[in-house]
């Protein structure tokens, strides 16, 4: 449900997830096509090509591009035709015409309460025979008393095991029917698929990252479903050298490089293959990783001798969190356990080829808190982090003494938040102690129980650097030996400003300054950094029509632009920039009370059509959760909407963090009580693209959320379902009530800090007001939906969509779109993990249903099919 860019298992929650960015649109969404009644859905899932360079959330290159809750599948086996059609071994028998939609059988006199239960009722003990959790221990608030009853007529398809056959022949039915749907679109899949192919480059490289006198790479081949993990020994000018490399599938990026570990080979006889963290040793001869096989995001480690290839330690018996550290040598290796809801909160230490059990060294039993694991950058600390929505309480490891215990940097505080680097002796701290709209830095001896020594940070002149104010916000402090770097947002854009210090032992400040771009509106971050030493920084650079570039940026003159590398720019086949543009503007809430940003994209002449009065089909994104941004960032797959002349647009509804944790913390922002707030903007931004800036109407408008974004989109289409005339839901937390009263469910108690509790009397009336599948309307024309699950999602469960879809069906006006949904039977919430899946192909990196595009098309055509394909190619509109 949480939105995590790069550092994926160290939040927990309903992600869209920037890298997989829209959904395993991998089915799609098909459509209503106004009167003529044509109806297309989109097809099979397809999973990402792989970024092709530096993530940039990534410290490392070897890092993995999964840690976050991944995917799964029930299907033997599938593979992926040359026109990008799913294909799998398992057959299913259904008992229903696939031409009709499934009905869901209705109990109506089923319910959940929602409160204090008596020890009476039936599920008043949890499956460990313990009281079943209604709230958290130190929660101010009454439980409802006596309970509420909240309706849940299709609670039976809540299936735990996934082995119910009731369960699973409906969610076949399912699939059949909206493979029925598209079964005409599968010229047009074919067209678009290689079109999206054509657009990436299949065999590429990342940028090659330093770390001891090895450069770590990755590279993808063409025709191959995973990423190959190189490396190279380090060489003066190897900067020239990679960019030298003939573009050829046998050719090495660099000299003397070597494949020291190729998921293709991992992932041969699986279904499902991701890894996690992948870090080598000290020393660079051993490699430890993670790696998750069914996609429910539990991993299993391995440890593997670089120089002969060979798996030196394994236990196929031990499940753990895909996060792990190296400690001081090649020998011990530190990971985390999770809990039944699958919750880190064990820290242990493994030592290699000792026979005597792993040491637990910390357990985290307060079900609202998660554990993740971390390295100072300096590598003299292990630091493990327990932290809730609210507040968070981090240990430190000291490696450099063996006889260490783990110590306390400052013990949690209620709504506390805060995070630990290290450098030159000093903790340097990220916090919104004091009760900050925002975090602030600040800085304290790098000792236990510092709380008391905390002091803001200030720079040459002796202002604080970052306050905690309304006006500029810090997410994240890397430091390096002899500079620091910061990230942030001021503006309402990311930002990134270099610290300098006086020397390498101290940490005054001698100069601070913020790196400038020449766009208006664009995503910045850091890239692959893995040198403490380093005289440089790399950061990963992109905007809505400029390809990512790799950019390595001097730290002792980072505001000379003469003196900035390119190490590598994204290559887009077929590209041509100066057919686009984009834009940034804002549009006022009703209230009154907020500037809601806006993202444009669209071709020039599209654009010249809107100015001549032309309403154009339009596409509308949004998210609104966990203070999580969605960044003007590039993506090649959105030409297949741009070229046909859609308008596409990002509407950064509060509930994000586009302007700073105010943007999401209440009062003013999208939590709690107020979350309402997010979808009233939504609604707000859709309005005023067709009413005030008529870019398009109702007929012509889509709109899409993924996770904790297909809640705004489902409580979106229940507020003003005469808008949109059509709807993607990706994996949508829609059944909010329900999900929220159970303490079983995974998220949940951790949750209860993120949209409240429902067995509370504070929010149960304000959750059951929005949450999607408790507020359909009787008889309203809805849009055309698709709705789009994993079978084995941890984070939100397939049931959800499953659930939301039946409550359509049943209560929406016979003049309403049809509902789809398509359910992966073996992918979690990322859905599948092999890069040619087509909804992988569909966003250049992540899933994104490349149908879901012959759904758009077909959706605002009132024209053949053959019209829409010259459409492309052609100023006439259709």
């Amino acid at each position: 449900r949480d939105v995590s860019s790069q550092a994926p298992m160290a939040l927990n929650g309903r992600l869209p997830n920037k890298n997989i960015f829209l959904t395993f649109m991998s089915v799609l969404l098909f459509a209503h096509c106004s009167k003529s009644g044509i109806r297309s859905v989109s097809s099979f899932g397809f999973s990402p090509i792989l970024k092709t360079y530096s993530s940039r959330a990534a410290a490392e290159a070897q890092s993995s591009t999964f840690l976050r809750r991944t995917s799964y599948r029930m299907m033997s086996s599938r593979s992926i035709d040359q026109n990008g059609n799913a294909e799998t071994s398992t057959t299913t028998t259904t008992t229903m015409t696939a031409s009709v939609p499934p009905t869901a059988r209705r109990e109506e006199d089923r319910y959940i309460l929602a409160g204090k239960l008596a020890e009476t009722e039936p599920n008043y003990l949890a499956p460990d025979g313990k009281p079943l959790a209604r709230q958290s221990d130190s929660s101010p608030n009454a439980l409802l008393d006596p309970p509420v009853k909240v309706s849940d007529p299709y609670g039976w398809l809540r299936d735990e095991s996934r082995t119910v056959p009731e369960v699973l022949e409906h969610l076949n039915n399912e699939n059949a029917y909206t493979e029925h749907l598209t079964a005409h679109l599968s010229d047009l899949r074919s067209d678009i698929y290689q079109e999206m192919l054509a657009g990436i480059k299949e065999t590429d490289y990342t940028v090659p990252v330093q770390n001891g006198e090895w450069l770590y790479y990755s590279r993808t081949f063409e025709g191959k479903s995973y990423k190959s993990m190189c490396r190279a020994p380090l060489k003066d000018g190897w900067e020239e050298l990679a960019k030298q490399w003939d573009g050829s599938m046998d050719s090495p990026i660099l000299p003397g490089e070597v494949a020291y570990l190729d998921v293709n080979e991992l992932a041969e006889g699986k279904s499902y293959c991701a890894t996690g963290q992948v870090r080598p040793s000290p020393s660079h001869n051993v490699l430890a990783y993670s790696a998750d096989f069914t996609g429910n995001e539990v991993c299993q480690i391995f440890v593997k001798d670089i120089n002969t290839g060979e798996i030196i330690d394994h236990d196929e018996t031990l499940e753990c969190y895909g996060q792990l550290q190296w400690g001081a040598d090649d020998k011990t290796i530190f990971y985390l356990k999770m809990d039944s809801e699958k919750r880190p909160y064990q820290l242990y230490r493994h030592v290699i080829g000792n026979d005597e059990p792993d040491e637990l060294l910390y357990q985290e039993d307060n079900a609202l808190y998660w554990v993740g694991l971390s390295k100072s950058f300096d590598d003299k600390y292990i630091f493990v982090s327990s932290r809730s929505k609210e507040s968070a309480e981090v240990h430190f490891l000291d490696l450099t003494d063996s006889n260490a215990k783990l110590q306390c940097v400052a013990e949690r505080r209620k709504k506390v938040l805060y995070s630990v680097r290290h450098r030159a002796g000093s903790w340097f701290i990220t916090t919104n102690v004091g009760g900050t709209p925002n975090m602030r830095l600040m800085v304290s001896p790098a000792v236990a129980n510092s709380e008391d020594s905390w002091k803001d940070m200030v720079d040459q002149n002796g202002n604080v650097m970052f306050n905690g104010g309304y006006e500029r916000a810090i997410s994240g402090f890397t430091s390096f030996e002899s500079h620091s770097v910061a990230s942030g947002r001021e503006g309402g854009l990311p930002q990134i400003w270099v610290v300098s210090y006086a020397s390498e032992t101290t940490s005054d400040v001698t100069d601070f300054v913020q790196l400038s771009f020449e766009e208006d509106a664009y995503d910045v971050g850091l890239g692959g950094n893995s040198m403490y030493n380093a005289d440089h920084v790399v950061i990963a650079y992109d905007s809505l029509v400029t390809p990512l570039s790799s950019i390595k940026i001097p730290l002792d003159s980072p505001t000379d632009l003469s003196k900035r590398t390119v190490l590598k720019e994204q290559e887009v086949p077929g590209y041509n920039r100066s057919d686009y543009s984009c834009e940034r503007t804002t549009v006022k809430s009703r209230d009154g009370s907020a500037d809601i940003p806006v993202s444009i994209v669209y071709r020039k002449d599209v654009e010249e059509k809107i100015k001549s009065g032309e309403a154009v089909p339009a596409h509308l994104y949004g998210y609104g959760s966990y203070g999580a941004c969605m960044e003007a960032s590039f993506r090649s797959t959105r030409r297949a909407l741009l070229d046909r002349g859609m308008v596409y647009v990002i509407a950064h509804v509060r509930g994000g963090g586009e302007m700073g944790r105010q943007w999401y913390e209440e009062p003013n922002g999208a939590k709690y009580l107020c979350k309402q707030n997010t979808f009233n903007d939504f609604v707000d931004v859709a309005k005023w693209m067709i009413d005030d800036r008529k870019i398009t109407t109702p007929n012509q408008l889509s709109c899409e959320g993924r996770s904790a974004g297909g809640l705004l989109i489902g409580a979106s289409i229940n507020q003003a379902p005469e808008l949109f005339k059509m709807a993607l839901l990706g994996v949508p937390f829609v059944d909010v009530v329900c999900t929220m009263i159970d303490a079983t469910i995974p998220l949940t108690v951790v949750e209860w800090e993120e949209w409240g509790n429902p067995n509370e009397e504070k929010f149960h009336k304000c959750m059951m007001e929005y949450s999607p599948i408790n507020n359909v309307k009787d008889g309203a024309t809805y849009p055309s939906c698709l709705l789009t699950g994993g079978l084995h999602d941890p984070r939100v469960q397939y049931w959800e969509p499953a659930k939301f879809a039946a409550e359509l069906r049943h209560k929406q006006g016979s003049s309403s779109g049809p509902v789809a949904v398509k359910i992966d039977m073996a992918a979690g919430h990322f859905s599948a993990s092999d890069r040619y899946v087509p909804h992988h192909i569909a966003h250049s990196c992540p899933p994104f249903l490349f149908t879901f595009y012959c759904a758009l098309f077909l959706t605002f055509s009132q024209s053949s099919l053959a019209s829409l394909f010259t459409a492309r190619f052609s100023d006439t509109s259709t």
